[in-house]
């Protein structure tokens, strides 16, 4: 008695979980980009065609030697500075095509003495459309309570009502980052804003932004010459090479967050920050600088 086959099984295809994330969106694009100051033979290459892109939440760290053109990257995305050739777009379109909310840090917090650290805090909620609108109504109420909270986070509770000579200067460069993010900024532009403070103060206020930035998520550039420092808070470090500028590696950097200074004790922490300074030194003597 012949006995029926079982039916040959048929593997069912497996339809992929869908990615709970929302898709993230290009949101710096520099596009064969070129800077030169000056005209004829007089004039300097700062850039030679530079091409960046950023998605919408990168903290992208610029490093090179000095005058390879990284602070010219952020005056370019700022719309602070015209393109020589190329194209510069952000948020999808050619800078100033659209509004975008950009918050600023430099090496010097560039506070107003007159203005108190809480006015100080405020300013760009006073300039800064949709706020502006509202200034007259909220600044003594919800505008105010934003700048408080923002500068108790920063460790700066209860000195809203000091004036920045008051305050040293890593205490005023904290109330510098709450200025830059107090207008929920989509873009944070930041050019050496640790530089000129001690080790200590700087290695706190890596860690003070790299919680402000978790929970804000804003598409930052940061310049800076501490390699440490970008390995820390980046999720991308591009090496530039000197003057004319051009991107010589984009490196990933994958240390989970949060981030702490332990982390900066590991091999492969330290790994990549020797790599980092091994690419610089090979471009500084290439052209022709001190090793």
């Amino acid at each position: 008695m012949k006995t029926a086959k079982s039916p040959a099984l048929v593997p069912v295809p497996t339809v992929p979980e869908p990615d709970p994330r929302p898709p993230r969106r290009l949101f710096i694009e520099l596009e064969r980009v070129t800077v030169s100051y000056g005209k004829g033979p007089s004039a300097t290459q700062a850039l030679a065609e530079i091409s960046l892109q950023a998605e919408e939440g990168d903290f992208i760290a610029l490093v090179g030697p000095s005058g390879c053109g990284k602070s010219t990257i952020l005056k370019l995305v700022g719309d602070l500075l015209k393109a020589s050739g190329g194209h510069v777009f952000v948020a999808g379109r050619e800078v100033g095509a659209q509004d975008v909310r950009i918050g600023m840090a430099f090496q010097n917090p560039t506070l107003l003495p007159w203005l108190s650290i809480r006015d100080n805090v405020m300013l760009p909620l006073k300039i800064v459309q949709p706020f502006r609108a509202e200034w007259k109504r909220k600044r003594h109420g919800e505008y105010r309570d934003r700048a408080e909270a923002l500068l108790a986070k920063v460790g700066l509770g209860g000195f809203g009502g000091k004036y920045p000579w008051q305050l040293s200067g890593g205490m005023q460069q904290r109330a510098s980052l709450c200025r830059a993010l107090i207008h929920e900024p989509n873009l944070l532009l930041l050019d050496e804003p640790f530089g000129a403070l001690d080790q200590f103060t700087r290695e706190e206020l890596w860690d003070i932004l790299q919680t402000l930035w978790i929970d804000g998520k804003p598409t930052v550039l940061l310049v800076t010459h501490d390699l440490r420092e970008s390995a820390f808070l980046a999720n991308r470090i591009v090496v530039m090479s000197a003057r004319p500028g051009r991107i010589l590696v984009d490196e990933p950097v994958g240390f989970a967050r949060p981030r702490t200074l332990d982390t900066t004790y590991q091999p492969g922490f330290t790994n990549l920050t020797h790599k980092l300074r091994t690419l610089i030194v090979e471009a500084r003597t290439a052209a022709g600088g001190t090793p």
